[in-house]
């Protein structure tokens, strides 16, 4: 009787067990499972195969908005103008070959070594050597740099519509398109429209400008320059 009662009592506790353990199971199964990271799943979508190379490569440079990789070096995209597919821009690394290459022959040419006793009173510039080139509709100007002798343009003066900015501005625009064109920008004597005015673009800082000379309501000269210490 005693053996037959304790079976009775183990088979209940086998079965209560098997009741507990399959309510726990089904508790498992209807629990949601976590969702999915999207940040992580787009971000996985839209990385290139092998991952992110700027970030991969440390040497790799950022080339910052606003700028152009022209011939090995960065330079300041706005203070440039385009030429027959040649984009000519302040501190381009140039020479008189490379200049008549792309703009033709220069119809004069200019040389100055300043000194002491020049009688210009550039006293920061003494011992450099600027040059001048005069072509059809554009004069450039260009220094020695101190380091190599290599001379690079400081100063850039359009006065004909065959000369474009990387906007595209030239000569004979008239001023709401050269507004619309460089909105940054503003008329520095806030002239009338039928006045004499010049319209200041600086791109980066105070250093490095861009100048609308405005007459008759157009565009009548076009000059960037970046300052010599």
């Amino acid at each position: 009787m005693k053996t037959w009662r304790r079976s009775a009592i183990l088979m209940l506790l086998a079965a209560f067990l098997c009741i507990l353990l399959a309510g726990c199971q089904e508790n498992q199964a209807n629990t949601p499972t976590a969702p999915p990271n999207v940040n992580e799943e787009e971000e996985a979508a839209t990385e290139p195969p092998g991952g992110n190379p700027a970030s991969n490569n440390p040497d790799s440079q950022v080339i910052k908005e606003g700028t152009i990789q022209k011939e090995g070096n960065v330079i300041l995209k706005e203070l440039a103008f385009v030429y027959n597919d040649h984009t000519i821009a302040i501190s381009d690394i140039v020479d008189d070959e490379k200049l008549e290459s792309m703009l033709g022959e220069a119809e004069e040419k200019k040389s100055h070594t300043y000194s002491e006793d020049d009688g210009l009173n550039m006293d920061t510039l003494i011992g450099f050597t600027e040059k001048q080139y005069k072509f059809s509709g554009v004069e450039i100007k260009t220094i020695d740099a101190a380091e190599g002798k290599k001379f690079y343009i400081f100063n850039i003066k359009i006065t004909d519509p065959k000369y474009a900015t990387v906007r595209n501005i030239k000569v004979g625009d008239s001023v709401e398109k050269l507004k619309e064109a460089y909105p940054e920008g503003n008329l520095i004597g806030n002239g009338a429209p039928d006045e004499e005015d010049d319209f200041r673009y600086e791109p980066a800082n105070y250093v490095d400008v861009m100048t609308f000379h405005i007459k008759d309501a157009k565009v009548e000269s076009i000059q960037m320059y970046t300052l010599l210490d």
